[in-house]
């Protein structure tokens, strides 16, 4: 039986999450019953159906009257700002995919559990929830009693799988990550105020260096390595698919052909369909609406004296992240 989810702001996340749903034919895994969102239905459907990065929905959207209509299934559509004011509970919600950006604390993601729902999965980093969850990763950790998650980031999604990896194998002492990370709508088109000085300019002319806590977030998710990471992100004017760049010293002496065949051996075992591996001389665009977490470059793994090592792994920062966001819904209403 499906479990029913519902989406609590529908952008550039939310669309994706619905969007990576129908076209994975999981269907009959998760139901999404409704949609929260405070813009007009008739504009949420025509972003549904076309998407600059990536194409046209390869299926049916229409608008009724207080609905999407998706593929012929009725998707509710709701336009309030207050979440403990949603009809969750009359619609048997049980995991809400809260993707505002707004409530990202489990103190205000709390008011979609007085709203009915039994489960609250938080697409960004989130403060004080019960965990934070790399799927493929550490999902195991989830237990009945947790109610707030986070999925943590899209970059944590990508460096994470092969941080564990590189770690298990040959111990990684410590390390610094830069994300060359395709721009995002907290930027702008051309300059103007921003709490950030550096993001205040136009995203489309400068590569724009910025911080990111998703190194150090790996701490959270591999607690054995907290403390060890730690990095920045710099933002470039592409408009999907990022790169992960991290530098670490091994805990013991390798070869780049050791570390890449680590890493293969885990894409195509234990962290199958989260992490890919691949020697193709490929750009960034040819991994755009790929549903992979994180995919291992191995034509780029440099080491210097046994111990340096530098990796890179590419990730399409939205469509991977929307495809995780729908398997780790599943694992967290499974558990009770």
């Amino acid at each position: 039986m499906a479990i029913k989810v519902a989406i609590n702001g529908y952008g550039r996340i939310g669309r994706n999450v619905l969007r990576a749903l129908y076209e994975s034919g999981r269907t009959g895994e998760v139901q999404i019953v409704a949609i929260n969102d405070l813009g007009d239905a008739n504009i949420l459907g025509h972003l549904t159906r076309y998407d600059t990065a990536h194409g046209k929905f390869p299926g049916t959207v229409e608008v009724t009257e207080g609905a999407i209509v998706v593929n012929g299934d009725r998707i509710r559509v709701t336009s309030e700002r207050d979440p403990a004011k949603l009809p969750w509970g009359e619609l048997g919600v049980d995991v809400v995919l809260e993707c505002t950006g707004i409530f990202t604390s489990k103190e205000k993601a709390s008011a979609h559990l007085k709203a009915g729902a039994r489960k609250v999965l938080i697409s960004a980093p989130g403060k004080e929830v019960d965990a934070t969850v790399v799927y493929g990763v550490n999902h195991n950790v989830l237990k009945a009693g947790d109610t707030v998650v986070s999925n943590a980031s899209c970059t944590t999604n990508c460096l994470a799988p092969m941080a564990q990896v590189l770690h298990q194998k040959f111990g990684i002492k410590q390390g610094l990550m830069t994300t060359v990370h395709a721009y995002t709508n907290d930027q702008v088109l051309t300059d103007v105020y921003h709490e950030d000085v550096r993001r205040a300019r136009s995203a489309t002319q400068s590569m724009i260096p910025t911080k990111t806590g998703a190194a150090a977030a790996v701490g959270l998710v591999l607690p054995e390595l907290k403390g060890k990471l730690d990095g920045f992100a710099i933002r470039v004017p592409t408009i999907n698919v990022s790169v992960v760049d991290l530098t670490f010293t091994a805990g013991r002496a390798v070869t780049a052909e050791e570390v890449n065949a680590a890493v293969r051996e885990a894409a195509n075992g234990a962290l199958k369909g989260i992490l890919a591996y691949t020697e193709e001389p490929l750009v960034s665009v040819d991994f755009n609406h790929n549903p992979a977490s994180s995919t291992f470059d191995g034509t780029l793994t440099k080491v210097i004296d046994g111990t340096l090592v530098k990796v890179c792994s590419w990730y399409d920062n939205e469509w991977g992240f929307s495809n995780r966001m729908l398997d780790t819904a599943l694992a967290l209403a499974k558990v009770g």
